[in-house]
């Protein structure tokens, strides 16, 4: 069985200022290599991400993309950027809404096959020095509060990472060079949450 992988998003799905290989979503999929060696193929990730991408953005770019009609599993992380922009979030969850149900469509209609990814709170780290951290933390909040409660509606996987990211943003050894992204540390910690989920669906074949 050869596993397919698009993974929708922004910086945080990239890995801004990361090797490649250190963003979560290829590490994953090399947990799933090492995990399922010689029963099962796991094809490099597809990748519709940009630093800086809003929701509307990311929706633009995918129209402007040559996909595949299906893949076995989807992953969407959004939101940051509407926040830092300023935007109102009932607005986010509209265009969220719409992501999530083509991320939906994108796994077949497959709603076992669909994870989002929590916002992490980029108001914790060096970057935000001087800013309201605690008002960004409270934006941050009713985001995220959105994306677990549409995920919720149409029964997808939400995976929480943003309280485990605050408690390493100080941390120099979890995060980039901008003081601002996660390092490939961080990212081994959100993308072995998602190896887990996905490799206990293949396992008891419930995908």
């Amino acid at each position: 069985m050869t596993y397919t992988y698009l993974a929708l998003g922004d910086s945080y799905t990239i890995g801004e200022q990361v090797p490649v290989f250190e963003n979560f979503p290829y590490q994953t999929i090399q947990l799933l290599r090492k995990q399922f060696k010689g029963t099962h193929q796991f094809l490099p990730p597809e990748i519709v991400a940009k630093t800086g991408f809003t929701t509307d953005e990311l929706n633009e770019q995918i129209s402007k993309t040559v996909l595949q009609s299906e893949y076995d599993f989807v992953t969407l992380l959004i939101g940051v950027n509407n926040q830092y922009r300023g935007r109102a979030v009932d607005n986010f969850a509209v265009e969220f809404e719409d992501l999530l149900k083509q991320a939906i469509s994108f796994a077949g209609g497959n709603i076992k096959r669909v994870y989002v990814l929590g916002i992490p709170d980029w108001g914790a780290t060096p970057f935000a020095e001087g800013k309201d951290r605690v008002k960004i933390a409270g934006e941050i909040d009713e985001y995220n509060n959105s994306c677990e409660n549409i995920s919720k509606k149409y029964a997808c996987d939400y995976i929480e990472i943003t309280k485990s990211q605050r408690e390493d943003a100080l941390n120099p050894e979890f995060l980039a060079g901008d003081q601002l992204h996660p390092s490939g540390r961080e990212y081994t910690k959100w993308a072995e949450l998602l190896f887990q989920k996905i490799s206990d669906k293949i396992i008891s074949d419930s995908f």
